[in-house]
């Protein structure tokens, strides 16, 4: 008998984890517009790491989280507002699991500059608690930034266009 892709294996997630996941995303998009650090950090576990680029230094651990965020939403942002999307859930294996979700963040900035634009993906690895899932890994990746206020990030894998030269031997 030929096996079913959509037939649920083991390693599988069911429905309400699946959503689960999916509104870590938008209680991270939720808390971090409304100015509310402590809030996002309670969405990593102790040991998470965050990476927001390379002019970001990594944040190491959940209690960093929070202190790591607070100067650039006080300080940088006078309004933020993320839309998440396209969740996919991927990787899974028991009380873990790879996903990916869309965002795009507009930033209006304190000093004047012009509002900011980012377009890009969260890739995480969550982990599943008895009180819900969290993230232990958040990693940003960008498609295209406009007057945004950092000039590096990382980039979103893109394969190359079919009508590009093959490289190599």
């Amino acid at each position: 008998m030929a096996s079913n892709p959509n037939t649920p294996t083991p390693s599988d997630l069911g429905p309400t984890d699946r959503i689960s996941i999916a509104e870590l995303f938008s209680r991270y998009a939720f808390h971090f517009d409304r100015n509310e650090p402590d809030l996002v950090a309670a969405l990593f576990t102790d040991d998470a790491v965050v990476d927001y680029g390379p002019e970001f230094p990594a944040i190491q651990g959940g209690a960093s989280i929070a202190e790591r965020l607070r100067p650039g939403l006080d300080g940088i942002f006078e309004a933020t507002s993320h839309h998440v999307s396209n969740v996919m859930i991927e990787g899974a294996s028991g009380d873990r699991a790879e996903a990916i979700a869309y965002v795009y963040a507009w930033h209006r900035y304190r000093d004047g500059s012009p509002d900011g634009h980012l377009w890009g993906q969260y890739h995480a690895t969550v982990h599943r608690y008895a009180d819900g899932w969290r993230f232990d890994a958040f990693r940003l990746e960008i498609v295209a930034v406009t007057d945004f206020h950092r000039e590096r990030m990382h980039p979103v894998f893109r394969r190359p266009s079919s009508d590009q030269e093959p490289t190599g031997s």
